[in-house]
């Protein structure tokens, strides 16, 4: 058995969560804080067999879509002043990790 830890965007969680709850995983969402923008994203917990692990990357991979959004930014120049100017970053995308279970109980 595995426990799947999937971070994705907030943008995407609804989209995500309800495709694994339609191909019958069961779906954990957790609302973090997290990553460069310190924007707010779901981490979905999924305990799956090991032969349904591909599957659910899969699902969460086609549902969670990498993007270029325009954020503002400042810099400093050491003479107290800062500036703003507009960043293009990558956005969404997933980040998954996948452990081992050693035991699983429901009760």
């Amino acid at each position: 058995m595995k426990l799947i830890l999937a971070i994705v965007s907030n943008d995407d969680s609804s989209s995500v969560s309800s495709s694994l709850t339609k191909a019958n995983f069961q779906v954990t969402r957790l609302a973090t804080t997290g990553g460069f923008l310190r924007a707010g994203n779901t981490t979905l917990i999924v305990g799956c067999e090991d032969k349904l692990v591909d599957k659910a990357v899969e699902i969460i991979g086609n549902e969670s879509k990498r993007r270029t959004e325009i954020v503002p930014s400042t810099a400093s120049y050491d003479i107290g002043r800062y500036a703003s100017f507009p960043v293009e970053v990558q956005v969404g995308g997933a980040t998954i990790f996948i452990l081992n279970v050693e035991q699983f109980v429901k009760l």
